[in-house]
């Protein structure tokens, strides 16, 4: 039997990594817990300060299939390379210069949304179908492939 879990970022501004992960992965940011129509109504009845009211965030699967991604806020920046990432499946099924051409396409949608690229890899077969490396506007590396 597997075991559920989610994936969490630290970061320097929960909310504002949660909205570009939303988009890039077609997740929507969790709403407030049951009984409050806002978050800052729920805040306020949990008497959480407005200085600590972007401390966390997280992102749900609207289909309710994949994992929950959660964004806590550090006080330190990002030092070195990320140990785990993400490999954002942009091109499922395809091959050659249509999958590169897809990468491509949704590497523009990304940095349109605040990502940067850093390095495309060509396709080597057999073991490599290629793929673009990235970062989010927080500098964490993650391949579209």
């Amino acid at each position: 039997m597997s075991v559920e879990f989610q994936v969490t970022f630290d970061c320097a501004d929960p909310a504002g990594l949660a909205g570009f992960w939303a988009r890039v992965l077609h997740y929507e940011v969790q709403g407030p817990p049951p009984g409050f129509t806002t978050w800052d109504e729920a805040l306020d009845a949990f008497g959480v300060p407005a200085g600590e009211r972007n401390s966390r965030s997280a992102i749900i699967d609207p289909a309710g299939t994949g994992p929950r991604v959660f964004f806590q806020r550090v006080p330190e920046g990002k030092a070195a390379k990320n140990r785990v990432h993400l490999d954002v499946r942009a091109a499922p099924g395809l091959t050659g210069g249509d999958r590169m051409a897809a990468l491509e396409a949704e590497a523009l949608r990304l940095i349109d949304l605040g990502a940067r690229r850093v390095r495309r890899f060509e396709p080597a077969p057999p073991m490599e179908a290629g793929f673009i490396v990235m970062t989010d506007p927080e500098g964490n590396e993650f391949c579209l492939d």
